[in-house]
This record gives structure tokens, C-alpha cells and sequence, in this order.
């Protein structure tokens, strides 16, 4: 009976013991978003072009005017030349909308803001182009949508619940 019990009491140690390896593992894989990088035809300019239209805070452009940061938070915002020897030949080229104003490409950048009229005239006074006004949703959110230099969709956006930018906003993509 004893060692009955002993094989018990092993058994369930190597079962805690799994777990707990398990949990340090799935602890070491969480991801974390860090970076959006957007391929830009003119890296200093498209920084500048966000800094202005949208009011993030330059963080870093390097000297060669290959990467640029601005600071977003937890996730950054990084620009990097559309065409590039290292990104071509491993991931291929980078696709860009067509100069039709119909087509966009398959990702959209969005940006939350407590005042959405105000962002949106300031984008479009700094050179952004206009798509759609800032409109009330069915879901409680004010959307607006504008172009940047590079012909990328900008969404601008009111947190959802009346909350601020620590608030997720997790809005339909409509």
C-alpha cells in the first residue's frame, strides 16, 4: 500500500512538474506585436508625412534614410524602402495599389483618436488624401478614412466605449 502510494504521489510530481515546464515554454512563446512595417517609396518623407499628419513622435530615422520609427507605443510604426536586395529576394516584392482610387491593398493602418474631426482635417491639412469623412457607426464609433503619400488606406478612429488609447479597440472592419 505504501508503495502504492509512493507511485501516486510520483506520478502526479512528474504531472506537476509537466505542467509547470509547460507553462514556462507557452510563457517564452507569447507573442508580443512589435513592429507594423510600412514600404515606402521615400522613408524620410513618409515619416515626416506621419509625424505631421497624424502626430506620432519621430523616434528614429536612420542615417541613410532606410528605417524610420515613430513612436506608437507598445507596437511601432516602421518605414522602410518599397524595393530592397535583402526583403526581394527572400519575400518577393512588395505589391502597391494601383493609382486608381478604387483599389487599396489588403491592409489597412488605423489610428485611434479621443477627437476624430480634429485628426482627420489635421491629416488632410497636412497632405493626406481624403477617402471618407468621419461618419457615426452602427457599433458607436466615428470612422474616418484618408490616403497617406504612398497611397495606403488610413483608418482614423473613435475608441469604442468612450474609452481612451490604452483602450483595444476592436471594431468591425466596415
Amino acid at each position: 500500500m505504501e508503495r502504492e502510494r509512493e507511485r501516486e504521489s510520483t506520478g502526479k510530481e512528474k504531472d506537476d512538474h509537466q505542467q509547470a515546464w509547460q507553462l514556462i515554454i507557452n510563457q517564452h512563446l507569447k507573442p508580443v506585436f512589435a513592429y507594423t512595417v510600412v514600404y515606402v517609396k521615400d522613408v524620410a518623407q513618409s515619416v515626416a508625412f506621419y509625424s505631421n499628419a497624424f502626430g506620432f513622435n519621430v523616434r528614429r530615422l536612420d542615417h541613410s534614410n532606410r528605417w524610420g520609427e515613430l513612436d506608437s507605443g507598445p507596437t511601432t510604426i516602421a518605414f522602410t524602402p518599397l524595393h530592397q536586395r535583402e526583403t526581394d529576394e527572400r519575400s518577393g516584392a512588395v505589391r502597391t495599389p494601383a493609382e486608381e482610387e478604387a483599389e487599396r491593398g489588403p491592409v489597412d493602418v488605423c489610428f485611434g483618436y479621443a477627437d476624430v474631426d480634429a485628426a482627420y482635417r489635421r491629416a488632410v491639412e497636412n497632405g493626406a488624401v481624403p477617402v471618407s469623412p468621419p461618419r457615426e457607426k452602427s457599433w458607436g464609433q466615428k470612422v474616418g478614412y484618408v490616403r497617406d503619400i504612398d497611397g495606403i488606406i488610413v483608418r482614423m478612429e473613435s475608441f469604442l466605449g468612450g474609452g481612451s488609447s490604452t483602450a483595444a479597440s476592436t471594431s468591425p472592419a466596415i
